[in-house]
């Protein structure tokens, strides 16, 4: 099919849980079928009961089901699909497997295999980053090869330092280091946990800039050149570098600062040839000076506050611009209107984090003005212990962030999840937080307020939570 004549009648979705059900909900909007893909412990997902036709390709371990290309190309030739959307984690950021779509004479929905392999790649993102005219922290301009090299840069950037993965994120791969003495331990343990997650135990080096805020900005761009953003996101709020609530717009961010952050995103962009939904992720320091931490090639988690207060369709915007369609609008379009906050509901016990699969004995949803749920599960479901523990997004907007706060609050407590442990009573004293509440936060909160939480009452469920 031609560039601009390329309807999808069929799509894919090489994913699982919410995500899947989110891409399923705009396909049905759009008149699109869908085929959902499950392994054999997900066939009672909501995500298989939604779509039009479903197939099982292979047992609970992902690199048998979720992560098996030639059983999802298999299926997708089966079931005569136009395109795949690939949600995230998994497969979204293989440029092998948009590779293998292409051949296959099968859309890939997100941005060309090389850009995608050129951001996957921690150093060559950097580098095309600085080459694009973004500022990024001091630290290695290459994967470091020894421990001898890599203290011999840490001197010369500074301690403290961070050792990151050089071929993945999300949190794994990292090691922050104070000291000359922690170095070796930090690089090793670093090292083999990149080449675990990553299959390459490649690791760099930078500045670590001490309690940062985390800012997101949020791309658009088509396959003609043009591309916008849609504001920022606070990614602050983490807990080993794994993100647990998110908001737009940010407390800090001033209109200028965000046009600023987000011409620089836009300019970026449009230096590599991106095309599809993408995500910069930058560090904010105490003196609000921005550097470039990566770039996510795909949809994101925390996606939802940003529809919510920009009234965009990520998702819907992804396939028309995979169809061949034009962005169809311009930056003084954009409007970003109160304020939205999405909490993270794991399987997990609040206090110690531990995984909590299990079947859920009871569930009941929230509702009212400004409140929006993405899960998979329900009353009877059995979570899986096999896959990341989160079950549901809880997303609240309101005309203020005090209201945002407070229509969360009300959200969580009516929120009902029996037979497992959940992180919704975490979740509810973080909205009683000052520190949170006045919106001073940065991704050293976590740390500090669990502490707080050590040394007044533990964080425990009640019974309709338990």
């Amino acid at each position: 099919m031609s560039a601009g004549n390329r309807k999808f009648r069929k799509i894919l979705i090489a994913n699982r849980g919410e995500i899947a059900c989110r891409i399923i909900w705009t396909c049905k909007e759009m008149g699109i079928r869908t085929v959902a893909v499950h392994s054999d412990v997900d066939r009672d997902s909501l995500h298989v009961r939604y779509a039009d036709e479903a197939a099982c390709i292979g047992p609970a371990p992902s690199a048998q089901s979720y992560l098996n290309i030639p059983a999802i190309i298999s299926t997708a030739e089966i079931f005569n699909v136009d395109a795949i959307h690939p949600g995230y984690g998994f497969l979204a950021e293989s440029s092998y497997f948009a590779e293998i779509c292409e051949a296959c004479n099968i859309k890939f929905i997100g941005p060309k295999a090389s850009v995608i392999r050129l951001m996957g790649d921690k150093v060559e993102a950097r580098r095309a980053m600085k080459a694009a005219g973004l500022p990024i922290t001091p630290g290695s301009s290459e994967p470091v090869t020894s421990e001898e090299e890599a203290l011999q840069i840490a001197r010369e950037i500074g301690f403290p330092v961070i050792v990151k993965a050089a071929a993945g994120g999300g949190g794994r791969g990292m090691r922050v280091v104070r000291s000359a003495d922690e170095l070796g331990a930090a690089l090793e343990t670093a090292s083999t946990e990149a080449a675990a997650a990553f299959k390459d135990g490649s690791v760099f080096l930078e500045r670590f800039i001490d309690k940062p805020r985390h800012i997101e900005i949020q791309v658009l761009a088509d396959e003609y050149g043009d591309c916008i953003h849609l504001g920022e996101r606070e990614c602050s709020i983490q807990r080993r570098h794994q993100k647990l609530l998110e908001e737009a717009p940010s407390t800090v961010l001033s209109p200028q600062l965000r046009a600023e952050m987000g011409a620089a995103a836009v300019n970026a962009c449009k230096k590599i040839g991106y095309s599809s939904a993408g995500t910069f992720e930058f560090l904010l320091d105490q003196d609000n000076k921005y550097y470039f931490m990566e770039m996510n090639t795909r949809i994101q988690v925390e996606h939802a506050v940003t529809e919510m207060v920009t009234l965009a369709d990520i998702v819907r915007n992804q396939i028309r611009i995979a169809e061949g369609e034009p962005l169809g609008y311009t930056q003084d379009d954009l409007m970003i209107v109160g304020h939205a906050i999405e909490c993270r509901i794991n399987a997990e016990n609040p206090e110690t984090f531990a995984p909590s699969p299990g079947r859920i004995t009871a569930f009941n949803l929230p509702g009212g003005p400004g409140v929006r749920v993405d899960t998979y599960v329900y009353a009877g479901y059995m979570v899986p212990p096999f896959y990341d523990s989160m079950i549901a997004k809880v997303i609240t907007h309101a005309r203020t962030r005090d209201l945002a706060i407070a229509r969360m609050k009300r959200a969580l407590e009516v929120m009902v999840i029996e037979g497992i442990k959940t992180t919704i009573p975490l979740h509810l004293k973080i909205m009683d937080d000052p520190k949170f509440r006045a919106g001073d936060i940065s991704t050293g909160f976590m740390e500090e307020f669990l502490a707080s939480e050590g040394q007044r009452n533990p964080i425990s469920a009640n019974a309709s939570r338990a």
